[in-house]
């Protein structure tokens, strides 16, 4: 029992530490500020791709998460980085990929795409 209350706090520690971490390293934000600023920079859709296909932003480039490590080097550091995935909670694990690499001007859609209300292309 006492093993399993030390695991706990741990993983709580951790998550707490995270958290904070991932608020310095990447700004959230609103649709809005999203909206004014991706046509702008490097709009990356970090969801699997059956998820892109069935809807995505306008522009936007399907780099899963799942994939990201090995496909890094398609962005550009001098540039915005701007990440979304469907709630907010990838695109939040792959800034932190990123900034791990160098990237430092990242950016991701807060509540993600289930919370965008713009235009959104699909596949046919």
């Amino acid at each position: 029992m006492e093993a399993l209350l030390i695991i706990l706090g741990a993983i709580i520690v951790y998550s707490v530490i995270t958290y904070f971490w991932q608020k310095r390293i990447v700004k959230a934000l609103t649709e809005e500020e999203f909206r004014a600023g991706y046509r702008k920079a490097q709009l990356v859709d970090v969801r699997e791709p059956d998820e892109f296909a069935a809807g995505h932003i306008l522009g936007a480039r399907n780099i899963p998460l799942t994939q990201l490590r090995m496909r890094m080097k398609e962005l550009r550091k001098d540039q915005p980085i701007y990440l979304y995935c469907q709630n907010g909670l990838r695109s939040g694990r792959a800034a932190q990929m990123l900034y791990r690499k160098g990237y430092r001007d990242l950016y991701h859609l807060k509540g993600g795409f289930k919370t965008w209300t713009g235009k959104v292309k699909k596949k046919a």
